[in-house]
Parts: structure tokens; C-alpha cells; sequence
């Protein structure tokens, strides 16, 4: 007897199936494939997507003999079905089918692909291989963190109902240069039990924390990747450590949520615990942006997993070498090709996806400048990539935010192209302030150049509010550990401590790592308050990392990347040993809202005032010399609204203290201290005349309004 569901076999027959349209009735012939009504279905829809009375499945390749679908009842590892897509199925190189009877909730699904196989021209398909959807909404298999799937490594996909009743949920549209930008790993934030939440390491989990984040201030969230990733990758172990791909930067797929950070399981609902968290935010006032990677996949190179694109076409999706190798302009082993039409295309409709299903506010790239590489690698001047998502309608009112830069020495801070879009990653704010603060010589004029908004580097009106300004994120060291230790101490990832960046531009106060001092301990807290001040008093859009308003550490490590433990995460014991930070962070964003002078040129004038003036210890005097470590920095303008406003940052980088002398305000004004770091708590007292002492190391605040 003939198994007609067998691999490799199939029949076609022809029926009809009975549609009822108002006032009509259709007869829509269709074909009997292998035991299910078929026929060709919507071509202008990729992926898997549930109709009326079946499944709609899309796919396209460009170099393809033929595709298959596979058809698996859940967690079954062969297929119960084979359904090879007709010739006449096809337009172009678009496959479609509408399989009927398909009851979603009861199967998943994977292709197969054959054609050329010649490896120095890029093709290397393999019809033996299954294949998971690049626009697949759902992966199973990895719903549960650190389970390992080596004995199935074969992704599936599902079909995804969406569902999502987002009501009148408002999107909260903040301006560019009011936004304070707070970057979390969602597992990290609450996996450890101090969290107290009732689902740590998951979406929900994360939500329960919302009123935290209201209270301290921050308006947008950074996630770090929540596209489907394989924590499992690369897993081993190190001393008895357990060592995964716990930041994520290695995507799977495009389009599917990664299912572990669930606090249950959502079969053919995967998604609408995040949905429902970004729902939340977006009622709290809180924007929620996606930390993308499309510079690389998860596929690796020539002894990387072949899983996805690989299978569909390897050459187009990939930048390959004239040899058919790949490129790895991104430190992990290829390199996508974002600007061949395919790919463009692919990662517009992933965009769009995500902020029309989701409702995401805004988007950080990855080593984005990989996003404007030609086909050989080379930077185009107008990548075809980067203005479409400056222009594309959709994305219109969405943050963009590139890391301008890449692992194959592309550096482009200051001239990404942006057509006045796209913000950056200010990296040279990060080294120089960190330089500044912590006493180098000859670095007083370039932090000038910095609180000021680096109009130095963003010099043409296009690129207003492109400087997100920022001292930590998750590559590096926490801010406590910048005042910590000299060295990374990355020996627990297992690479000799090799690995991670080793200019950081630190400081240990005189001590590396812990230690009972209380003055270098005080130093250290002192030192932590001047970053985060400056920060705050500095123009451009300020970010910082989770746990650095309760001095979160990790023990010195810069790149900890796969430590799924206390090393990554938070330990929000500290927070109440450390509330005098936390008061001192929640105090310092309040008074960057109240004073909008710190975060735009109020243009309307004060008096004879410039926007922006420097001052060193004496007013209106400019010549700063290698030995000087003091700055002064005066904002003013007049608020259209709130009338005059005036901000003057004080920042003695010095071991010794100074007497400085303010510039005399406006007649109606009177300055106020608002600021100092000297101390833990902050209270506001008016000042009697021009002159103060700075302490050594300590940053002071003035306002007038």
C-alpha cells in the first residue's frame, strides 16, 4: 500500500470548493494535494497567516528548483505531511497556497528547498534541510530559557492569531530632546529573587516593574533583543559555570518575540504578553524601543547552523566574498546583505510589522552603519536602507537610533547618514567625558564641546537631536564599576580575560574592586553622582543603563555577555542600600524636566546672553590650558511659556578644591544652588552673591528663573 503523504510523493487532483460571498455563491476550483484542498493563495502576504476555512503560506526564493512545506504535529520531529508547491503555483519567485482544514492550534510547520549547489558562487542549497520561515511569527522549541534542543535542532514555526485588543491605548509622541532613555535586559531586570515580582525574567515580570520606572523618571525603555534567539548557542561551561547567549545579539528570526521571556506558554498566541506590556507602558507615558540586529544572523558562518536564509538563498541574503566565504564586518561571523532589494525588503516589512502589531515606539540598530554597506562591503553614500526608513510612512513618527558603527572598522558618529532622522549613539561623548571626569589632562575643552551638545561633531541643523549622550549601556562597564576598577575582569567568560573592550577609560578611585575604605568608597559615589549630573545637564537625549541609579555592579566584567547569572543581573538589595543614588538620580531627571534651557536653545534671546557660553573659574574667561580640569557651562534663552531660564554647570574635575566666581544673571534673576555633589542629599538654596567654592571632584548646579 502507498503511503500518499509520503516525502518525495504526491498527487494532484482538481475539485471545487463552495465560498459563500454576499448574494453569491462561488465555485473556486482547487486542487487536491496529498489529501488537502489547496490552491494558490496570496502572494503579496509572506508568512504563514490564518484565513477563513485554512492557512495562507507565502515563501520566495530567487534561485530555488523547487519548495516544499512541511507539515508536523506539535513537537513531533518528522513531518505528517508533504506538500510540494505546484509549478502554477508560483509568480516570479513567489510561492503561495492556501491549504484548507488547517486547524492552526493543531500543527507546525518548516520548508524544504532544493536547487544549485556551487559553494563559490554562494549557492549551497540543500533539500534534505528543514527550513524556518524568515517571516515566521513563532518559533517553536524555545519557550523554555536553557532547555537544550541539540537532539531537534530543527526550527519550526506557528501560525499566529493576532488578536490583541489595543483599544484607545495612546502612543505617547515624545519629543526627541525630552526623552530619558533607561536600557534593560528584560530577563536580567527580574530573574533574581530580590526583584519581587511574581514572574521574574519574562514580559510580565518586566510590567510589574512599570510604576518603578514612572518613579524614577525615565520616559522611553530600551530593550535589549527580544527577537527569537537561541540561548543555547554556543553554551558551555566554565568552572562550573553555566554559559549562554544571554544578551541576544544573534537573531533567529526577524519576526517572532523570543518566546522564553513569556511568563506562560501563548501557543498560536506568541506575543500578546509583550503586546500587553508595551501596552501598559504606553498608558504610563513610557515609550518602548526594540534593540534590532539586522546586521547578522544567528547562522553563523561556513561551520555556523544552516537553518533559514542559508537555505532560501544563501548569495542574496548574505555579503559574500568573491569566493562564496563570508564577510563578517559584525564580529559574528557574516554580515547581512541589507541592501540587496530582498533583504531591503524583508527588513522594511519586519519595521513595519513590529510597530504596526506591536505598537513599538522606536528602534536602536545594531552596528547599523553594516546597514549601509554595498553588495562587495564598500559604505554607499546614500544607502538605499537607511533613507527608506527615514522616509517610510509607517515608520514616520517612530525613533530611529543607530550604533554608528561596525566590527570592520566603520566608524560614522557624526556622519551617519541621517537625513535629519536618525539620532546616534554618541560613543565619542561616552570616551571623552569619561576621560574628563576623571581628571586626564588637556580633555576640559572637548567636555565643553560635549555638555553642549557636540556641536562640534553635529554641526549642520539636519542633525538636530542626533547625540543620544551616555556614560554606560550593556557593552562595558556599569557606572559603578567605571569607578571601580582600572582593568575588565572578564576571566569567568572563559577566554583568559581576552575578550571585552580594554580602553575604558575607568578609574578605581585607588582601589580595585571592593574594598572597606570609606574614602575611596565616598569618592566612588561622589564620582558616580558627577557623571550622572552631567548627563542630565548636558544637551542632546541622556540614556543610561539598568541598576545604575543603585549602583549595580558586575564585579568588573565588560563584556558579559554570556553570564546568566548575578554578574548580569540586578540585585535590588542594593537599592535600598544605595536609595541616596537612586534619590539623587530620581532628583537630577526632574530638574532636567523643569529647566527645558538644558535640553534646547531657547532662541528667543535673554538679554545679551548667547544660548550656550563657557567660563572658567572667572566668568567670560575661555583659555583653557592642559593643567585645567575646571569648566563652566552657561545655558540661556527665554522660554516662550515659562519665561526667562538660565542653568550654570560647574564641573571641577580637580583633586583640589576652587573658588569660582558666577556670571553676573539678569537684574529680575537671582541664582539658586540646585545642585552638589559633594553631598548625597540635594536641596535648593538661594545665593546671597557671585562667588562659591567648588570641592575637589564635584560637579554644582545653578539655576535662575
Amino acid at each position: 500500500m502507498t503511503n500518499k503523504n509520503a516525502p518525495g510523493r504526491q498527487t494532484v487532483e482538481k475539485s471545487e470548493a463552495v465560498v459563500a460571498l454576499p448574494r453569491t455563491i462561488h465555485l473556486i476550483p482547487m486542487d487536491r494535494l496529498n489529501g488537502f484542498d489547496v490552491r494558490p493563495g496570496f502572494y503579496e502576504i509572506n508568512g504563514a497567516t490564518a484565513i477563513p476555512g485554512g492557512v495562507n503560506f507565502t515563501v520566495h526564493s530567487h534561485g530555488a528548483a523547487f519548495i516544499e512545506l512541511l507539515l508536523f504535529r506539535r513537537t513531533e520531529k518528522e513531518p505528517y505531511a508533504v506538500l510540494r508547491f505546484p509549478p502554477h503555483y508560483r509568480i516570479g519567485n513567489v510561492y503561495s497556497m492556501i491549504v484548507f482544514k488547517l486547524d492552526i492550534e493543531e500543527f507546525e510547520y518548516a520548508y524544504r528547498v532544493d536547487g544549485p549547489y556551487d559553494p563559490e558562487k554562494g549557492l549551497i542549497f540543500d533539500k534534505t534541510k528543514y527550513l524556518l520561515d524568515p517571516y515566521a511569527r513563532a518559533v517553536t522549541g524555545q519557550s523554555q530559557w536553557g532547555v537544550d534542543q541539540s537532539w531537534d535542532a530543527r526550527y519550526k514555526a506557528r501560525v499566529v492569531k493576532d488578536d490583541f485588543e489595543w483599544g484607545d491605548t495612546p502612543r505617547p509622541l515624545i519629543p526627541m530632546e525630552d526623552l530619558v532613555i533607561y536600557e534593560l535586559h528584560v530577563r536580567g531586570f527580574t530573574i533574581h529573587e530580590s526583584s519581587g515580582v511574581q514572574h521574574p525574567g519574562t514580559f510580565d515580570g518586566l510590567r510589574e516593574k512599570i510604576p518603578y520606572l514612572k518613579s524614577l523618571g525615565v520616559n522611553a525603555v530600551e530593550l535589549m533583543p527580544i527577537f527569537e534567539f537561541d540561548e543555547m548557542q554556543d553554551y558551555r561551561e566554565v568552572n562550573g559555570e553555566k554559559l549562554y547567549n544571554y544578551w541576544g545579539y544573534s537573531t533567529v528570526s526577524f519576526f517572532a518575540p523570543n518566546t522564553s521571556y513569556t511568563a506562560g506558554l501563548e501557543y498560536n498566541r506568541e506575543g500578546n504578553e509583550l503586546k500587553r506590556l508595551i501596552q501598559e507602558f504606553n498608558r504610563s507615558g513610557i515609550e518602548v524601543y526594540l534593540d534590532v540586529v539586522f546586521n547578522h544572523t544567528a547562522e553563523g558562518n561556513e561551520q555556523g547552523p544552516f537553518f533559514s536564509f542559508k537555505g532560501f538563498d544563501n548569495n542574496i541574503y548574505y555579503l559574500l566574498t568573491p569566493e562564496g566565504k563570508y564577510y563578517n564586518f559584525s564580529g559574528c561571523g557574516n554580515t547581512l546583505n541589507c541592501n540587496h532589494p530582498i533583504v531591503h525588503q524583508m527588513i522594511m516589512d519586519c519595521l513595519r510589522y513590529w510597530v504596526t502589531t506591536y505598537r513599538v515606539n522606536g528602534f536602536r540598530f545594531d552596528l547599523a552603519s553594516i546597514l549601509g554597506r554595498n553588495e562587495d562591503g564598500s559604505p554607499m553614500n546614500k544607502p538605499p536602507l537607511l533613507q527608506a526608513m527615514a522616509f517610510d510612512p509607517i515608520l514616520g513618527d517612530v525613533k530611529l537610533i543607530a550604533e554608528a558603527w561596525d566590527a570592520g572598522g566603520l566608524y560614522q558618529v557624526g556622519t551617519f547618514p541621517a537625513w535629519n532622522r536618525w539620532a546616534e549613539w554618541n560613543g565619542k561623548y561616552r570616551d571623552d567625558m569619561r576621560r574628563y571626569i576623571k581628571g586626564d589632562g588637556g580633555m576640559a575643552p572637548t567636555a565643553l564641546q560635549r555638555i553642549s551638545g557636540s556641536t562640534d561633531i553635529y554641526k549642520a541643523e539636519s542633525r538636530k537631536n542626533a547625540s543620544i549622550n551616555f556614560f554606560t549601556c550593556h557593552d562595558g562597564f556599569t557606572l559603578y564599576d567605571l569607578f571601580a576598577y582600572n582593568e575588565k575582569h572578564n576571566e569567568k567568560n572563559g577566554w583568559n580575560n581576552t575578550d571585552g573592550a580594554s580602553d575604558n577609560n575607568s578609574w578605581n578611585c585607588g582601589a580595585e574592586g571592593e574594598t572597606d575604605d570609606p574614602e575611596i568608597n565616598a569618592l566612588r559615589l561622589r564620582m558616580m553622582r558627577n557623571a550622572f549630573a552631567l548627563l542630565m545637564c548636558s544637551r542632546g537625549i541622556p540614556m543610561f543603563l539598568a541598576g545604575d541609579e543603585f549602583c549595580n555592579t558586575q564585579f568588573g566584567n565588560n563584556n558579559a555577555y554570556c553570564q546568566d547569572n548575578l554578574t548580569s543581573w540586578l540585585d535590588w538589595r542594593l537599592l535600598e542600600k544605595n536609595k541616596d543614588m537612586f534619590r539623587f538620580f530620581q532628583y537630577m531627571i526632574q530638574l532636567r524636566k523643569e529647566f527645558r534651557i538644558l535640553r534646547v536653545n531657547l532662541s528667543d534671546g535673554l538679554y545679551n546672553f548667547t544660548d550656550v557660553s563657557f567660563h572658567s573659574t572667572e566668568p567670560w574667561q575661555k583659555p583653557f590650558q592642559d593643567h585645567e580640569r575646571y569648566v563652566g557651562v552657561l545655558f540661556a534663552g527665554r522660554d516662550p511659556k515659562e519665561g526667562p531660564q538660565m542653568v550654570y554647570v560647574a564641573s571641577n574635575a580637580y583633586w583640589e578644591k576652587l573658588e569660582i566666581r558666577l556670571p553676573a544673571p539678569p537684574p529680575s534673576l537671582r541664582w539658586e544652588l540646585a545642585a552638589d555633589t559633594w553631598q548625597a542629599e540635594q536641596s535648593r538654596r538661594r545665593m546671597d552673591g557671585l562667588s562659591f567654592t567648588i570641592g575637589p571632584r564635584t560637579v554644582m548646579v545653578f539655576t535662575a528663573k
